[in-house]
């Protein structure tokens, strides 16, 4: 079946006279595209007797979502009536956009092809290569995203001392210490122990590995060395000569710690408050790692407006 033809006769190339210019359209320059459309092209979700949308448009539309907390019947709407959004998506000013039933279809795709780790990946990468920073450190922690329901039985019920119990899941994230990209996602069941979980969140010659002492162990440690690194975990016991050389060392070791891993909750506040990931949208867990991912593309988008280096 063929796809629709919209907007631009090409994608990135953003519209004279189309309302005023917003950060959307620096996006739309900031990397190629190219290769996203290529893993795109497996993509063909249109619906019965209809033209396909293109599926950079409705990936563009996807992230626009994230970014403004958007349900699909929201970012239809929205699509319909914002140019900032017409323009990034590749729509021109007067033509129709697609109505909610194809971002359901255009998600669905996303799981049933696994595209969401390649296209994390591909993004992810053009944005390192761009901000041209030696690396030194990893973060490392995980955040529990609430389920869409508790009929979902891909999530796990987890309590923490003084914390109401939640149904949900766990994103696992590695996140340069410098720049705060995400580089590395795992999403798992809430309950799953984050030391178990957190070598899947390693990405390779992490440098100095910051993460608090739920990751204490040897399981983590050896996945750190093993990938090249040096795992700076939080202690919390020591031995010394008496409490106060013991409290004291702990203190040296841990501050330095604490001051670098903090920097991993400013990504987690972003993704919640301002992204909407508080709770999952979807059920099940291959539909949880689609949302996370997408975030972290998002949320790495708008970080790397931050971070690249100009061309000169």
């Amino acid at each position: 079946m063929g796809r629709r033809r919209i907007g631009q006769e090409r994608f990135g190339f953003v519209g004279e006279g189309n309302g005023r210019r917003s950060c959307l359209d620096d996006l739309v320059t900031l990397i190629d595209w190219t290769p996203v459309e290529h893993h795109l092209e497996v993509i063909s979700c249109a619906a019965k007797g209809e033209p396909a949308w293109p599926p950079l448009a409705l990936f563009r539309a996807m992230l626009v979502a994230v970014w403004h907390d958007l349900s699909d019947v929201k970012l239809a709407e929205a699509l319909d009536d914002r140019a900032s959004f017409r323009r990034f998506c590749g729509f021109s000013a007067s033509e129709p956009t697609p109505e909610r039933t194809a971002f359901v279809r255009f998600r669905k795709a996303l799981v049933a092809y696994g595209l969401d780790q390649s296209l994390f990946e591909e993004i992810t990468g053009q944005l390192k290569a761009k901000a041209i920073r030696v690396k030194t450190g990893t973060l490392v922690d995980a955040t529990i995203i609430a389920s869409a329901s508790e009929a979902d039985g891909d999530a796990r019920w987890i309590k923490h001392k003084g914390k109401p119990a939640v149904h949900g899941f766990k994103a696992h994230v590695g996140a340069d210490a410098d720049t705060s990209l995400v580089e590395e996602i795992a999403i798992a069941p809430a309950n799953i122990n984050d030391g178990k979980a957190g070598p899947d969140a390693l990405p390779d010659d992490p440098g100095e590995v910051f993460a608090d002492s739920a990751y204490r162990g040897r399981h983590f440690g050896d996945a750190v060395r093993a990938k090249g690194g040096t795992p700076r975990v939080v202690a919390t016991g020591m031995w010394a000569r008496d409490e106060a050389e013991t409290l004291a060392r702990l203190d040296a070791w841990n501050q330095p710690i604490h001051r670098i891993r903090g920097r991993i909750e400013k990504i987690f506040g972003t993704w919640k408050r301002s992204y909407g990931l508080r709770r999952m949208r979807w059920l099940g867990l291959a539909k949880a790692a689609v949302q996370v991912r997408l975030t972290a593309i998002a949320y790495n988008l708008k970080r790397g407006l931050t971070i690249a280096v100009p061309a000169r």
